[in-house]
């Protein structure tokens, strides 16, 4: 594709957008068109992950089905110059995919532009991730979480087959988690006490912060129509939460590039699962025994930076690090200003590289 002006890509968005965004994505297949359409446009995207030059990686996508019968899209990231040090198996946040920012335009290679996972695999890990059902490009009603325990249970599923293959049973692995997704990845942990040599966590939803919770009456009108009306858009959403995904005002403009997010109100079933994820997760807190690396931007008025701090004092375990970026908002990883983005990324690289050595689980 040849170089495309700023004012072209604007031009491109907005007749794009009309079409897909006047377009249902609740079911999977229009959300796989979707994506096509957008390819472009996504690979035009002036932003600091899709910029920065890495090669010798191998890419793949793959649709495979769950034994809950739903088709789960996943995508790997594998190096191809170097040893393998660990994998890594990454676990996105509501609302999101494991597509666009982790990938970069996650869609095709176009001249090794760097993203998340292909850094990574560059610095030698085999990256793992799979869209939850519900969500990007697997089967679902888009946005929809009507069991968080089966969420999760899919999730280990998925991981688990990964590192049962031979190649991959003698190195160790990460959980890599983004706000739900760390939930998600201290719930793994859970399940499987001894199978992860670590967890890196960004801005996890160990608890929403008090933005985020409607006042205890609404609250209240809410779960009993939950019950009868799980899948309905009904969850309030204050403006100024919305103003603290991106603190980058340049980021914030590309967005809507990523068009399978979610960009609804909460259904309400899902917005009751995760309130009660959370609520059981701050309860087990003292029961996390891995090693950690807790990153918390200091700003965030999504997930709660207590949590994270309540995380770092009350896990059992001697091996935890907490890092708390000053101003930060809550998308570490792709709404930042790109000095901090390069900071986090690199925390977490040099994490993972003092702990790929260590052989055993804990």
């Amino acid at each position: 594709m040849a170089a495309t002006t700023k004012e072209e890509i604007q031009d491109i968005m907005s007749e794009e957008l009309q079409t897909i965004f006047l377009s249902n994505l609740d079911e999977a297949p229009a959300r796989r068109r979707a994506r096509e359409a957008f390819k472009d446009v996504q690979f035009s995207i002036d932003h600091c992950l899709f910029r920065v030059m890495s090669d010798g990686v191998r890419m793949k996508e793959v649709y495979e089905v769950n034994s809950r019968g739903l088709k789960i899209f996943s995508k790997s990231w594998i190096p191809e110059r170097s040893p393998l040090k660990a994998i890594i198996c990454y676990c996105h946040g509501y609302a999101d995919t494991c597509t666009f920012y982790f990938e970069g335009m996650r869609i095709f290679i176009i001249n090794e532009n760097f993203r998340v996972a292909r850094k990574l695999a560059s610095s030698g890990y085999g990256v793992f991730a799979l869209d939850y059902p519900g969500f990007g490009l697997s089967d679902g009603l888009h946005g929809y979480i009507p069991s968080f325990e089966n969420l999760v249970n899919d999730v280990v599923e998925h991981f688990s087959k990964i590192k049962e293959q031979k190649k991959y049973q003698d190195v160790p692995s990460f959980l890599l988690g983004e706000s739900m997704g760390g939930a998600i990845a201290l719930n793994i942990h859970f399940k499987q006490p001894n199978a992860w040599n670590g967890a890196a966590l960004i801005a996890p939803l160990c608890k929403f912060a008090e933005d985020m919770i409607p006042h205890w009456l609404v609250k209240q009108i809410l779960i009993g129509v939950a019950k009868v009306l799980p899948k309905t858009k009904l969850v309030p959403q204050r403006e100024e939460v919305k103003e603290n995904i991106y603190r980058d005002e340049n980021k914030r403009k590309l967005a809507p590039y990523n068009v399978l997010l979610y960009k609804d109100k909460p259904r309400l079933g899902t917005a009751l699962e995760l309130l009660n994820a959370t609520q059981e997760l701050e309860q087990r807190l003292e029961q996390v025994s891995l090693p950690l690396l807790i990153m918390h931007g200091e700003s965030d008025i999504i997930t709660d930076p207590s949590a994270s701090k309540a995380l770092y004092e009350k896990a059992k375990v001697k091996d935890k690090k907490l890092c708390l970026y000053k101003d930060a908002f809550h998308t570490l990883l792709e709404g930042e200003p790109d000095e901090t983005i390069f900071h986090v990324l690199g925390d977490i690289i040099s994490w993972l590289d003092e702990h790929s050595s260590r052989k055993n689980k804990y």
